[in-house]
Formats: structure tokens, C-alpha cells, sequence
């Protein structure tokens, strides 16, 4: 997954959970922030950010915040790459090789997966979770409480008793971690969910990404520890 135009940054201020001040090229700038997540531990004043520049003139906001420093580490932001990451991954041949199809957005009853895929007499439902949260090289999902995201793993597991197979992938936005767990400080019954799931046979996933600022790839998958 590619990016254009991207420019280097210095992060300033969050007014609110869509925006973000930078100064880019020696101006302040009104900057919109492709995560609506809490980020406190990656958006801190002074830290290097980088910036998607948009080709619509008409936009409120020229520039969209991608990825941010933390450390030696690059870490992409964006909400909306870890689906677009994983289905790349998934047509590669990396998730289930052989697969016939691979659709995006699937309605299932009263629920909507992130993908439905077939291969032969096989076929399921995989959901798709973007991690950012890091600590000590351990990634942990998720940053803030999410009532959705345990509904998620419930209908991933209720597609599972229904003779479908499930699975639920985190992919971690950032490179050289050592591995994933839920995040039960912040959650902890969507730990307590993605247990449940797990001992219900939908299986958990947790890829890696190589990161630099103009591109972002599924590399490999990493320990997961529930």
C-alpha cells in the first residue's frame, strides 16, 4: 500500500479527535488525523509526523496525518490501511493460499464482516483490528474500550457454531515487535471475548508491517499470547 506526496512534519497539538496542528515547511497547519483513536502514547508536542498531501484543492484540510516517530520506530496511523494491508496479504497467497474469492464487506444475518473467502468446499468470515499500541516491543489491541469490537468476536464466533470458519487479524502498524496480546488494562472484556473466541476455534492472527513514509506492507505474522 502506497502513499503520494508525503511530507515530513512536526507535531503540535490534537484539538479534537479528527485534527491535528503541525508545522510543515516552517507553517502551521490544520491537518486531518486518519485515526480517531485516543494515540496519546505516539501524538506527543515535538514528535516527527508525516503527512499524505491530498490532490483536491476543495478540501478543509490540504494535508492527512499518516504515521508518526516514536522512538526508531515509524508507525502508520491510518484507520483505514490495516483492511486494505490484509487483503493484499490475503491475494498473495499469505493468509489461505488457493483462494477463489475474496470479498470485502460481507452481510451476514444482522452482522457485517470485514471479509468473506472461499477456497473449494471451504469458506468463511474474517475481521480486521489496526494496531498501533506498543510497549517494550509488545503490541496490544485495544488502545481505548471497544463495545464493537467484542461484538465482533461474538458474531465471529456464533459464524464459527454456524459450520463457517472464523478468524480475526490484528495488523500491527509498525515493524520488530515480538509479539501480540489483547490489551486487558484498557478492555478487559474484549480480552476476556477474544479468549472465548479463540477456545470457540475462530483463529487469531497477528501480522507485522514494514513501515517508511511512503509505504506500508504486511511482512510476516508474530507470536499472539491470550
Amino acid at each position: 500500500m502506497r502513499y503520494q506526496n508525503i511530507h515530513k512534519a512536526t507535531f503540535l497539538a490534537r484539538p479534537n479527535r479528527f485534527i491535528a496542528k503541525v508545522l510543515v515547511e516552517g507553517k502551521e497547519e490544520t491537518v486531518h488525523v486518519k485515526n480517531t483513536g485516543r494515540c496519546k502514547e505516539l501524538l506527543v508536542p515535538g514528535c516527527t509526523v508525516y503527512l499524505e498531501k491530498s490532490s483536491n484543492p476543495a478540501r478543509k484540510t490540504a494535508y492527512d496525518l499518516v504515521a508518526v516517530e516514536k522512538g526508531e520506530r515509524l508507525i502508520n496511523m491510518d484507520s483505514q490501511a490495516p483492511n486494505r494491508l490484509f487483503e493484499e496479504w490475503a491475494r498473495a497467497g499469505h493468509f489461505i493460499p488457493g483462494l477463489t474469492l475474496l470479498r470485502p464487506e460481507t452481510t451476514w444475518g444482522r452482522s457485517r464482516f470485514d471479509f468473506y473467502w472461499e477456497v473449494g468446499a471451504r469458506k468463511g468470515f474474517l475481521e480486521v483490528k489496526g494496531c498501533t499500541l506498543e510497549e517494550e516491543d509488545w503490541t496490544y489491541f485495544p488502545d481505548a474500550p471497544t463495545e464493537r469490537g467484542v461484538k465482533h468476536l461474538e458474531e465471529l464466533l456464533l459464524a464459527k457454531k454456524q459450520g463457517y470458519e472464523a478468524a480475526v487479524c490484528f495488523v500491527i502498524q509498525m515493524a520488530r515487535v515480538r509479539g501480540f496480546s489483547p490489551n486487558d488494562r484498557t478492555h478487559p472484556a474484549f480480552g476476556e471475548a477474544l479468549r472465548k473466541a479463540a477456545a470457540g476455534g475462530v483463529e487469531v492472527l497477528a501480522c507485522e508491517c514494514r513501515v517508511v513514509p511512503g509505504e506500508v506492507t504486511i511482512t510476516a505474522e508474530v507470536p499472539v499470547e491470550l
